[in-house]
Parts: structure tokens; C-alpha cells; sequence
């Protein structure tokens, strides 16, 4: 059984915080399900967009986990806004996270498909 996406993005963060990161909301979507989007922002002010991986991406012996994959490394704050508005305009349930990551990699925090 999935968790709520309000609860599986609560528990991340929390777990970002505690590796020294930072973690905000940008958009909530709905509690129960949505799209998660997740804004990188390195230490330089870069800018890298994570989002679901393809569908077949999915393991069938974990149909329940949540998987993401690159979508893009922006050059600008808004060539990253206007992709995030398509989505948006897609999937009005879209949620949208920043993070700044601290000790811990991306990796022990999402599953990222390659």
C-alpha cells in the first residue's frame, strides 16, 4: 500500500533537515496523490528538475515505490518556472519541492532511475 503523497513528502523532508539540507514546498498538490517534482539547488545556484520516472522505470516487485528520474538542468530560474508551468497546466495536482541538499546524496533520498 502507497502512503499519501502529504505524508511521504513530510518524511523526506524531515530526513533532509536532519543531514543539515534544506527542504520547501513550492506547490502543494493534492494530499492523496499527485505528480512530485523536485528543484535541486546546488551550492553554486544551480538548478536541476527531478521528476516521475517513466513507466517503465517501475520494478514489478515494488510497484509501490516512487520512482524519479533527470528532467532537465536548467540554465535560468526561468526556462525551469516554464517547464514547471506546462506540468502544471497538465496535472493540476502537481507538487513541487526545493531542496538543498546537505551530508546526505540525492540517492538515499529518492530512487532515481537512469
Amino acid at each position: 500500500m502507497r502512503v499519501t503523497t502529504d505524508f511521504w513528502i513530510s518524511s523526506l523532508m524531515r530526513r533532509v533537515f536532519s543531514g543539515g539540507g534544506f527542504a520547501a514546498i513550492v506547490r502543494r498538490g493534492s494530499a492523496e496523490a499527485g505528480a512530485v517534482f523536485f528543484i535541486l539547488r546546488g551550492r553554486g545556484g544551480e538548478l536541476t528538475l527531478y521528476g516521475p520516472a517513466a513507466q517503465a522505470a517501475y520494478d514489478a516487485a515494488r510497484p509501490d515505490d516512487r520512482r524519479f528520474g533527470l528532467v532537465m538542468t536548467a540554465a535560468s530560474e526561468d526556462a525551469l518556472a516554464e517547464r514547471l508551468a506546462r506540468e502544471q497546466r497538465f496535472d493540476s495536482d502537481v507538487w513541487v519541492v526545493e531542496l538543498e541538499l546537505g551530508a546526505q546524496p540525492l540517492e538515499t533520498l529518492i530512487t532515481v532511475s537512469v
